[in-house]
């Protein structure tokens, strides 16, 4: 749950003397390699959505309607797969 509180001086001056420190990590264990064997990434990660208007021309409309229910998740895909080919 987000916090409207501010850091205060102190933990800022706290923060910033931790700013070239390493971590001490001879604690944690490496983790196998057969932990990764079956790893998914972004498997449990979901982007944000936001409502828009759009125009869109009517045939254009009308045949993603026809592609049956969910043609809005579909003009989704549609500028997701433009945007990956233009910045993978």
């Amino acid at each position: 749950m987000a916090s409207d509180r501010k850091l205060t001086d102190d933990q800022i001056q706290q923060l910033h003397a931790l700013q070239d420190r390493e971590p001490d990590t001879r604690d944690i264990p490496e983790a196998p390699a057969e932990n990764w064997q079956h790893d998914q990434r972004g498997a449990f990660w979901k982007p944000r959505k936001e409502a828009i208007s759009l125009r869109v021309d009517m045939d254009v409309l009308d045949w993603l309607r026809q592609q049956g229910p969910g043609y809005q998740t579909t003009i989704n895909r549609i500028l997701r797969e433009r945007m990956q080919a233009e910045h993978p």
